[in-house]
């Protein structure tokens, strides 16, 4: 099993590191290149997923609630322990609830499971992705207009990837494999812009930064297996949404609390602390569901 998960981990950490490294000497912009793949590469990724002939959505709408009840059971806990330390919800709970299901969440699954986990992750990614610009958006703003959600082009690949599933209609399999192609460039580029990312980061309010890492894992973890008490989910379901409670927080939430100017430090430093965290929360996620 030790080495199932440094087989499954290695990859991710290498490349990570790998941009870690490069961002630190080299310092390069990589605006051009994660614009591009949250417009192209990740909407092809989310499509050919959700379009290939062994995709059924039936099958998936259980893991959708239940990676639902897992996002609103963090930021409900985070809002309980934010008033009990007397910290700003807005603060806390974003990076609580929204986590690194895209840089971190897609390749583990794929590596971890398979080829055959990438619609599910993509499902959980979905549910993520959606209740952060929506909710995620509505909680820092209360004034922030929500119909930005649906011009993303990840969820507006998954309304049409959905249509063509439900439809049954099948693909040209040339244009799938086009699509498939490009979604493959997502995942590398994903982990290598995270390291760079995270080379422009500095340590700010330590402490902070180490609470929000810890509780992250720990109440995803817990509200997954809350969720899977709940609503029954196939075997590999159950590990993927296990894995998705362990993940650490999301980059996204540092650029929200940077635009909506809410203590983004304090963020910057739970973003940063709890994807080194994921070096021992990771490991234990995936020891728990490839027993």
């Amino acid at each position: 099993m030790l080495s199932h998960i440094v087989s499954v981990l290695f990859p991710l950490f290498t490349i990570s590191a790998l941009g870690y490294i490069v961002g630190r000497r080299t310092k390069p912009d990589l605006s051009t290149a994660n614009r591009l793949n949250m417009d192209v590469f990740t909407p092809a990724l989310v499509f050919s997923a959700m379009a290939d002939k062994d995709f059924h959505i039936r099958g998936f709408a259980a893991l959708a609630a239940a990676a639902l009840l897992v996002v609103a059971g963090c930021g409900v806990a985070g809002w309980g322990i934010a008033r009990l330390l007397r910290i700003d919800p807005k603060t806390l709970v974003p990076p609580l609830m929204f986590n690194n299901c895209g840089n971190l969440g897609l390749p583990i699954a794929v590596l971890a499971f398979g080829p055959h986990a990438l619609a599910p992750a993509v499902i959980t990614f979905l549910v993520s992705n959606v209740s952060q610009f929506s909710f995620g958006t509505w909680l820092l703003d209360h004034k922030a207009r929500l119909a930005g959600v649906w011009r993303s082009p990840s969820i507006q690949a998954a309304i049409v990837g959905l249509a063509v599933a439900l439809a049954g209609f099948q693909i040209w399999p040339p244009l799938l494999v086009s699509m498939k192609m490009l979604g493959d460039i997502s995942i590398p580029l994903m982990l290598f812009a995270l390291g760079a990312r995270l080379a422009d980061s500095r340590f700010h309010a330590v402490g902070f930064g180490i609470l929000g890492a810890v509780l992250r894992p720990v109440l995803g973890m817990a509200m997954a297996w809350a969720a899977m008490a709940i609503i029954p989910l196939p075997p590999q379901q159950r590990a993927l949404l296990l894995i998705f409670g362990a993940l650490p927080p999301a980059v996204l939430n540092y650029m929200f609390a940077e635009r909506y100017n809410q203590e983004p430090d304090k963020v910057a430093s739970m973003v940063l602390i709890g994807n080194i965290a994921a070096l021992v929360f990771l490991p234990i996620a995936l020891m728990l569901t490839l027993h």
